[in-house]
């Protein structure tokens, strides 16, 4: 009964962030240009390679359509073993809602594991999450990867209390910004799954944030250099962290 409780919250869990992501007009660190229109207001201007994200039961391969028994969440839960990803290993990565990895978090992870690379474009054929999984186990396999790491990134910005100086975040959806300090943070998700057997994990490092002063005119550069700097700092981190969780 636990145990079915526990997957109920996880599977609720799982569609609550992954709305924060796929939702209409939300900031993702594969699509995070910026740009001007002719009256001087900001709004986001979508990659046109850009298709949405990746959901993460089309990674772990759960499909919410279909029934679980509880036999089979009682033999997950047996089945339960120590994770690693020790440093050196061979490791397929993918950026959510990117072709390729974003370059800095390519060299990032290359301190530690042999990486290649896969796209991160979710397909429109219709396929099933569990089908989708095993095609991308199948593709990890076939280039030698022993683990695939799949990563999300969601770009907040932050309103700051000026009598208590506390900071609310919200996903940032577009529009006119008319402040001159834009603060900002990217939160990371990230799915480590073993290639043979499946079996997974999903941890979100600690949010990498900046703020940033600029004139009106100057806040398209001024963007693009915070968001810049802001993915070196969370792929940075990221990488630290898969290998203090991990690499035992």
């Amino acid at each position: 009964m636990f145990a079915s409780r526990r997957n109920a919250r996880l599977i609720a869990f799982l569609f609550l962030v992954a709305g924060s992501l796929v939702g209409c007009g939300t900031r993702s660190i594969s699509n995070s240009d910026y740009s001007a229109d002719s009256d001087r207001g900001y709004a986001q201007r979508n990659n046109p390679f850009y298709k949405g994200e990746l959901s993460e039961f089309d990674v772990i391969g759960i499909d919410a359509k279909t029934a679980v028994t509880e036999e089979e969440i009682a033999r997950a839960a047996q089945s339960k073993a120590r994770f690693t990803v020790h440093k050196g290993i061979s490791v397929m990565l993918i950026q959510s809602g990117a072709m390729i990895p974003d370059e800095e978090m390519v060299r990032e992870m290359e301190k530690y594991y042999n990486i290649s690379v896969f796209t991160g474009v979710p397909m429109s054929d219709g396929s099933s999450s569990a089908t989708y999984s095993r095609a991308l186990r199948l593709a990890a396999a076939k280039a030698g990867a022993e683990k695939l790491i799949v990563y999300w990134g969601l770009l907040e910005t932050g309103r700051e209390d000026l009598a208590t100086k506390a900071i609310s975040w919200f996903p940032f959806v577009g529009g006119a910004i008319t402040d001159e300090t834009q603060r900002m943070r990217i939160r990371m998700k990230v799915a480590v799954v073993d290639v043979r057997s499946g079996q997974w994990e999903m941890f979100s490092p600690e949010p990498a944030d900046d703020s940033a002063s600029s004139g009106r005119y100057s806040r398209v550069s001024s963007d693009q250099a915070q968001v810049a700097a802001l993915k070196g700092k969370a792929y940075r981190a990221t990488a630290d962290d898969i290998v203090k969780r991990y690499a035992r």
